[in-house]
């Protein structure tokens, strides 16, 4: 079986392992929670870095960080993992839904300005499946109405979007909002295993972060207590892991990109698929390299996994809409809401085989048995 994805670790990633256990520093303390955190912060363009032990608890944690008021609502793509959706439950926020553009399958931004009341407190941009959201009306909408802005960048490791206002000035994804949460999943571009971080440029923000993540113990005065906080640590075995591949961060999204174009150049003759794209203003890393089935095939995302999983082929399907998801629905959240763009992508979309360790040879193999199955 082809896989999905699968990390790919190099010496330099043994070798700051191997210090962690020779020198028995395994926990969350160490040189390299403090290096991965700046290094990682720098590459995206943002002043602090605060290292937890997973993406979701990102998302919760930052928006813990901005201090919301029970039911502010929190503006979230429908399309997106339910992630999203439980960092505004878990901190007593209601998650408000807008459609996604139906060629770069992200939030609409033209939809938001509607989806705004007086009880609007932030909007989640999510850069999805490595295409970032256009940032620049969004952010200036944001701004008029004074929320803050939380990206989820999970999938957009070194993913980039063109800021209009200086010509040629490409900003990475996760340094364009107030905060930014990632995903070091082990199907990410950087991966340590289970892992994120959150990035702000507030240094009030990121004090308040790090108390957060760590039970929020007191600088100047441990185990004592003036609000409830969590337990969402990153190890120095984890960090390891990510600093060493931030090390060769550029190689390893060019490679990511090469997969995607590949995929593009082999996969564009074949009617009934529409294939992922790239604004003039984005560059995007093909994180996974999804593809969706024309309804006129008479076939869905389903039937087409299926077909591939006969041939040795591992897919994924995409996110089922958040209106859609029964535990929500049973929290009596989106009653009759209905975003047809979501639910046509929910239905008709998967994504192929994308990790940094596929072959030319598998790429082709994949293009080949996804061009038979729709003749």
């Amino acid at each position: 079986m082809i896989p999905v994805s699968e990390p790919v670790l190099g010496e330099l990633e043994y070798e700051y392992v191997k210090e962690c256990l020779e020198t028995g520093w395994i926990s969350s303390s160490g040189r390299f929670i403090h290096d991965f955190e700046s290094g990682w912060a720098e590459y995206c363009r943002m002043k602090y870095g605060v290292a937890v032990s997973n993406g979701t608890v990102a998302l919760q944690l930052a928006l813990r960080a901005i201090e919301l008021d029970p039911g502010d609502e929190v503006i979230i793509p429908s399309l997106t993992i339910i992630s999203c959706a439980l960092a505004c439950i878990y901190n007593g926020a209601v998650p408000v839904l807008v459609d996604c553009d139906p060629q770069t399958w992200c939030m609409d931004v033209e939809q938001l300005r509607a989806k705004i009341t007086p009880r609007t407190r932030a909007v989640m941009p999510v850069h999805m499946y490595g295409h970032p959201v256009d940032m620049d009306p969004l952010m200036q909408l944001a701004e008029e109405h004074g929320l803050k802005v939380i990206e989820d960048a999970a999938e957009a490791h070194g993913a980039r979007v063109l800021d209009r206002s200086r010509p040629g000035d490409w900003r990475p994804c996760g340094g364009l909002g107030h905060l930014s949460a990632f995903s070091f999943y082990a199907n990410k571009p950087i991966t340590t295993g289970e892992g994120g971080m959150v990035l702000t440029n507030d240094p009030e923000l990121a004090d308040r972060l790090r108390s957060l993540r760590n039970l929020s113990h007191r600088s100047e005065r441990r185990f004592y207590h003036t609000e409830l906080g969590f337990n969402f640590r990153m190890t120095n075995l984890q960090a390891a892991l990510g600093l060493a591949q931030l090390a060769r961060v550029e190689q390893i999204i060019e490679r990511k990109r090469w997969i995607g174009k590949r995929y593009t150049e082999a996969l564009r003759p074949v009617e009934g698929l529409q294939l992922p794209v790239e604004r003039e203003w984005a560059k995007q890393n093909y994180w996974m390299y999804g593809i969706v089935l024309d309804e006129a095939t008479g076939q869905n995302a389903e039937w087409l996994a299926n077909r591939l999983a006969a041939q040795g082929i591992d897919t994924r399907p995409f996110f089922l809409g958040m209106h859609e998801q029964p535990a929500l629905i049973e929290l009596g959240l989106f009653s009759g809401e209905h975003y047809p763009v979501t639910e046509r992508l929910s239905r008709q979309g998967l994504y192929l085989p994308s990790g940094l360790s596929l072959t030319e040879n598998q790429i082709d193999y994949v293009c080949r048995s996804v061009t038979e199955a729709l003749r």
